[in-house]
């Protein structure tokens, strides 16, 4: 199914319309908004489908990826009214890197530029090796001017020696450029990538939470990412290789049941939790290749409970070990904010709080003007934290918008895409 252009453009207002596109396992969603004129966020159209084709950020079937993308953008324009001709698009999973680098350059007693920062930032990039790389974000976490440090932004003053903390987020560049492929049969521009955690940090922190330090889970179908902020800046972003789709896994097979009939089971009665009455609760399984027949095995609660909870045990295990083992510890604070699809299961923020020790909350996005509540959950926090993205990207980062696109990362993708739309 191949997506055509249709001859009304999205209408613009203030400063135009924005795409994003969240690329999952368990679904692709697309938002489509417009900057008004006081500079706030206005949903014109959402579209979210199942996902197939995609499993944990990568492409493992072109034509049901395509498929999926074209439904879940078309769905999107028809609801605003137009179409549109880029998107960003989110990546996550085991397709993510961090590595916090620190950098300095001297200034001869000068005054710090625009220039300056982008020179410091520079030299952050080129000093890690990513030939399997790509590089997504770079992150300046603290700056030092002179032996001084703490400094938030040293433009304006004047110094001999400037260094930069900066924390620099990388992808896969194989898997970013076969996502960038498949868009681009989709006759759409790829606008830029956004790390998934990092983006649902802006649509789930508040501003006290991100200057005390606290670590954003963001536990999706077929991996759970996470980041650590504090002093208002990301410091730390990683993930495990273990989603929500791995416990439906466990309940298909544990319980010889369908998949389709393990997600239920885990949706209406499944829990992270064991309680009391689980011995008391009976759940029907319907028997895996019988799923038409009346009959059904019925067994305790407790049984589901108990394939659930230790793939959950080991997910927020494995985070605890890779946080422990960072250099960014001390820095995590005592919250932690779930997020994702995963998140909502029944028990999981308890589960959290007894393996992490810290105080846990389910984070919700904040609400948008034209955003339905059936897709304000946090399901669609990195799809709606991709939108205060665009909208507040910090300042650095857009001084290496123009180096990007004339010699980087997006020429090349810019040019995958303007072949498909050539050839097909």
């Amino acid at each position: 199914m191949k997506r055509k252009k249709s001859q009304t453009p999205l209408k613009k207002s203030g400063n135009g319309s924005i795409a994003v596109l969240d690329i999952g396992t368990a679904k692709i969603a697309c938002f489509i908004a417009y900057i008004d004129s006081a500079g706030e966020i206005k949903i014109a159209g959402i579209g979210h489908q199942l996902s197939k084709g995609i499993r944990a950020g990568v492409i493992t079937d072109f034509a049901e990826a395509e498929t999926s993308i074209t439904n879940a953008v078309h769905a999107a324009e028809q609801m605003a009214g137009g179409t549109v001709e880029s998107v960003m698009i989110s990546l996550s999973g085991g397709n993510l890197n961090s590595r916090n680098v620190t950098v300095e350059m001297s200034l001869f007693g000068e005054e710090v530029t625009d220039r300056d920062i982008m020179d410091i930032i520079e030299q952050a990039r080129e000093s890690i090796a990513h030939n399997e790389h790509e590089i997504l974000h770079s992150i300046p976490v603290s700056y030092y001017l002179d032996g001084a440090r703490g400094i938030v932004d040293p433009r304006k003053m004047f110094g001999k020696k400037l260094g930069a903390d900066v924390h620099m987020i990388t992808g896969l560049a194989g898997v970013m450029h076969n996502l960038a492929h498949c868009v681009g049969r989709c006759h759409l521009n790829v606008d830029d990538f956004v790390a998934a955690p990092y983006a649902s940090a802006l649509s789930c922190l508040d501003d006290d939470e991100k200057q005390l330090g606290v670590t954003l889970i963001d536990m999706g179908a077929g991996s759970t990412s996470f980041c650590v902020v504090a002093g208002g800046k990301n410091v730390y972003t990683d993930c495990v290789p273990i989603g929500g789709m791995h416990v439906t896994n466990d309940i298909a097979r544990g319980l010889s049941t369908s998949l389709s009939h393990a997600e239920r089971l885990k949706t209406l009665h499944g829990s992270a939790i064991v309680t009391a009455s689980d011995d008391q609760i009976m759940v029907d399984v319907p028997p895996l290749g019988e799923e038409d027949s009346d009959e059904s095995n019925t067994m305790p609660r407790s049984m589901l409970v108990g394939v659930i909870r230790p793939r959950l045990e080991e997910i927020f295990e494995m985070i605890r070990s890779k946080i422990e083992m960072s250099n960014v510890a001390a820095q995590a604070g005592k919250r932690v904010v779930l997020t994702g699809g995963a998140s909502q299961l029944l028990g999981v923020r308890e589960l959290a709080g007894n393996i992490l020790g810290k105080q846990v909350r389910l984070g919700r996005p904040r609400m948008l003007s034209g955003l339905a509540e059936s897709v304000s959950g946090p399901a669609f926090a990195t799809a709606l934290g991709m939108l205060e993205y665009r909208v507040n990207k910090p300042r650095e980062e857009q001084l290496f918008d123009i180096h990007r696109h004339r010699g980087g990362l997006m020429v090349g993708f810019e040019k995958i895409v303007h072949w498909f739309k050539d050839n097909f």
